[in-house]
């Protein structure tokens, strides 16, 4: 039976995928990708936390680890949850935004957390304490050195388009209607490029898509598993 290897994006934790992890058919396994300085190091500490068959379900940066989960151990990745993610190298022009957002985060987290986390959001949710309070808490735990070490691993990140073609596995790709930073339209491209693919837009979301709609996120996820394998989910 594969595990459901759940992996956070940037300064984020477990929280962010305890919906799906609560509606899991499936054994899971929460992923710290906190103390690795690469995305490489991060899929290749999560391949040897798990044994067996496994399928990766990332979030933003996580899904870029979960893509190379699948580069390394094409054998025993059984499937793919991508979700507000992408493929494709850092671009000429991020580069600046992100070595100003490590400069801030030493100088002031919380003013960091003010600038990076309502884009991350649906505009509508900003005033939504009961959103916006536990996700600020989140990345203010994570903090600065975290934050760094993971942003540089984000400029370093491989091109991962060309592997989209070659996976044999089932892919699930997730995203939040209102996803500025990772728009619908590329995760239309990446589904494009994948053998077998399934999309699904999550209405009233943004970046952040598994938090702010979490019951659509776990029955996206839950209803996949149980169409893609019903052998070992009991569905």
């Amino acid at each position: 039976m594969p595990t459901l290897v759940l992996i956070p994006g940037l300064v984020s934790d477990s929280s962010v995928w305890q919906a799906v992890a609560d509606a899991s058919p499936l054994p899971v396994h929460h992923a710290d990708v906190t103390r690795d300085s690469s995305l490489p190091a991060m899929a290749e500490r999560l391949l040897a936390e798990v044994d067996g068959e496994v399928i990766p379900v990332g979030h933003s940066m996580g899904g870029r680890v979960a893509l190379k989960m699948a580069r390394l151990a094409p054998d025993r990745v059984h499937g793919l949850v991508l979700a507000d993610t992408g493929a494709a190298a850092a671009r000429a022009e991020e580069l600046s935004q992100r070595h100003a957002m490590i400069t801030l985060g030493h100088e002031d987290m919380s003013r960091l957390v003010d600038v990076w986390l309502p884009p991350m959001v649906h505009p509508a949710r900003h005033g939504d304490d009961a959103l916006m309070g536990p996700l600020r808490d989140m990345v203010l735990r994570a903090g600065a050195e975290v934050h760094e070490r993971q942003i540089r691993a984000l400029i370093d990140r491989p091109d991962a388009t060309g592997l989209l073609p070659q996976l044999d596995c089932p892919v699930l790709l997730l995203v939040g209607r209102q996803d500025d930073w990772s728009p619908v339209s590329q995760h239309r491209q990446m589904a494009g490029l994948a053998a077998d693919a399934e999309l699904v837009v999550i209405e009233e979301a943004g970046h952040f898509a598994p938090v702010e709609q979490p019951a659509a996120v776990a029955d996206a996820v839950a209803g996949w598993l149980g169409r893609r394998f019903a052998e070992v989910t009991g569905r």
